[in-house]
């Protein structure tokens, strides 16, 4: 299949092919280009592997080769389905996930590639026809879902179908400068039983967090590397992809999930936006209202503009308190943490349950800084780098 270029305009020819056989998807919309095909084919193997985890239907929102978000169709609680702007329309599981991958970091996910673990269907089409996007990969779409997205930007969004019954081959390889690396793909299994060496004191993992853990950790492996997951009940609350430290790898997904958690405050949740407001530019209020630069969007002759009523000040005082309320979030981390710090600065953002492959000369500082707070953590003894 030719491109319209590669990762950049300058580099062409671009193309995609397979060795043997015929390409596993159909485009039936639009055009994919290079970056796009990068994103469908890494969120459909994540896709899929939720679904085939958990049972559950998954969606992720990918960006620049990392999930923004990633989630299972759990159902939505009333708070979320305001901040994630559903509207009060039916939802089908499939919309349920979508609408948690999307609304993990809605800044993130401006301009995102999607992907469903199963046949797109109508509730789900209406979320993404409203939202900017670049395109999306599923199994299959409903006669009325891809009667919706093709309406999509002007008609050209991008629409593919995959094969769900594909197997590529056991051996994958990738050309950088002229030099063909090849290696087995990492066709890891992640699994509850990848979690049974609880090394802290605390050894109690319920159910429902065994998920979260697993969820996490499935999508630490198509995220780069470095990289750590925070989840909540089912979906991926911040993600910290590309870092070069862990701990600012850390850092950023614990932002990330604070920045939702504020989002569910009373001080966001009653915010009234002037009428026809722009999607991308309520989301970004609502940003920088929850930021420490608030006053961008306080200002006099900024507000009007944005809000009906002058929000009061969310203070950094109602902010901590109001973060001190999340609890029992999942954290996963694709390798070893090097330092108790990453767990300090987790425990800022309500972590109690913890999955890393373990192998640090420090792992035992790092189990006292969790037995400390009460968390229980699993050593997995696998690394999940992505590249």
């Amino acid at each position: 299949m030719e491109l319209k270029y590669g990762c950049n305009p300058n580099q062409k020819p671009s193309s995609v092919y397979v060795k043997n056989g015929e390409l596993p998807i159909e485009v039936l919309n639009g055009k994919p280009g290079y970056i796009n095909l990068l994103d469908a084919f890494n969120g459909y193997q994540l896709v899929k592997e939720l679904k085939a985890a958990t049972g559950l239907p998954a969606a992720t929102s990918f960006k620049h080769v990392s999930p923004a978000g990633a989630a299972v169709g759990r159902p939505l609680s009333d708070t979320l389905r305001k901040i994630y702007f559903t509207g009060e329309g039916e939802l089908s599981p499939l919309a349920c996930a979508y609408a948690r991958a999307r609304g993990a970091d809605r800044m993130s996910s401006y301009g995102d590639f999607i992907a469903l673990s199963d046949e797109c269907d109508e509730a789900t089409a209406k979320l993404i026809q409203v939202e900017v996007s670049d395109g999306i990969i599923a199994p299959g779409y409903s006669e009325k879902a891809l009667e919706i997205l093709r309406s999509k930007r002007k008609g050209t969004y991008c629409i593919i179908k995959i094969d769900p019954s594909y197997v590529p081959a056991p051996i994958e390889t990738k050309d950088v400068y002229g030099v063909t690396f090849e290696q087995g793909r990492n066709e890891l299994k992640i699994d509850a039983e990848m979690l049974g060496n609880i090394v802290t004191e605390n050894k109690n993992i319920p159910a429902d967090k065994l998920e979260d853990l697993i969820i996490s950790l499935i999508t630490l492996k198509y995220t780069q590397s470095n990289s750590v997951c925070y989840v909540k009940d089912g979906q991926a609350i911040g993600i910290g992809a590309g870092q070069q430290s862990r701990i600012h790898c850390t850092r950023l997904a614990g932002q990330k999930a604070d920045n939702w958690y504020l989002r569910q405050s009373p001080e966001v949740l009653g915010l009234q936006f002037v009428d026809n407001i722009r999607r991308p530019d309520r989301d970004n209020a609502i940003d920088v209202y929850i930021s420490d630069d608030s006053e961008e969007v306080l200002a006099d002759g900024v507000w009007q503009n944005i809000f009906k009523v002058k929000p009061n000040e969310f203070t950094r005082e109602a902010k901590k308190a109001w973060l001190a309320t999340n609890t029992d979030v999942a954290l996963g981390s694709d390798a070893f943490f090097p330092f108790g710090d990453n767990i300090e600065r987790a425990h800022r953002s309500g972590v109690k349950y913890i999955a890393e492959p373990g192998g640090s000369i420090r792992d035992d500082n790092v189990i006292d800084t969790c037995n400390k707070y009460g968390m229980a953590m699993a050593f997995t003894g696998i690394r999940l780098f992505h590249h």
